[in-house]
């Protein structure tokens, strides 16, 4: 089944969530500016954003229907293993929305974001390993594996703040995915070493 649609929250758990039909999302001229535009006029007033990743999700899901440019927006790896291409940069605007490329075989480290985010697979297979923060012991920090999820081309993955995950490009071609983050809370952004039991500012 192709075109999934995921969310994921701090307990570690996925659960599916309802996809929109892709012939109600045929749009003439649905460009990045106004993508950001819906997803701007969705938050506004929003006490709880993560609230708000249903409608964001089937935006996400819209752009990438319609938007050939977004789709080919990739870099080049060259000697690097990771590339990323920010899409958009404007003083005062609050979204992070860029592409990333992962060479295959990369994994990344165990970490949160300090805010909502939504990945689509535009390329390749991608490994969500999911985990769950459990009890601080004497200021350790614990956290358990709770599961997988492999995404292809077409699958979108939501995640609230607190949601846990590392992501590792498998197969033999490299893995692009559009990403779109709210306004990260430094103070609540981590890495986690499970081994050591230790978290530290991402």
């Amino acid at each position: 089944m192709k075109n999934r649609d995921w969310f994921v929250g701090g307990d570690g758990q996925y659960q599916a969530c309802k996809s929109p039909r892709e012939w109600d999302l045929l749009r003439d001229n649905y460009r990045l500016y106004r993508f950001l535009t819906e997803v701007e006029d969705v938050l506004k007033g929003a006490e709880d954003e993560s609230s708000r990743l249903p409608e964001i999700r089937m935006l996400v899901r819209r752009l990438i229907t319609n938007s050939y440019w977004v789709q080919s927006q990739a870099q080049e790896l060259s000697d690097n293993k990771t590339s990323v291409l920010l899409l958009y940069d404007e003083l005062g605007f609050p979204l992070t929305v860029q592409t990333v490329t992962f060479a295959p075989g990369v994994k990344s480290n165990i970490h949160n974001h300090g805010t909502w985010g939504i990945v689509a697979v535009l390329q390749g297979e991608e490994k969500n390993t999911l985990w769950k923060r459990t009890q601080n012991h004497n200021g350790s920090v614990q956290i358990e594996q709770t599961g997988e999820l492999t995404l292809f081309p077409g699958d979108i993955i939501s995640f609230n703040s607190d949601a846990i995950h590392c992501v590792e490009a498998m197969g033999d071609t490299p893995t692009v995915t559009f990403n779109i983050y709210g306004e990260t809370d430094p103070k609540q952004r981590y890495e986690f070493d499970p081994v050591n039991k230790k978290a530290k500012k991402f």
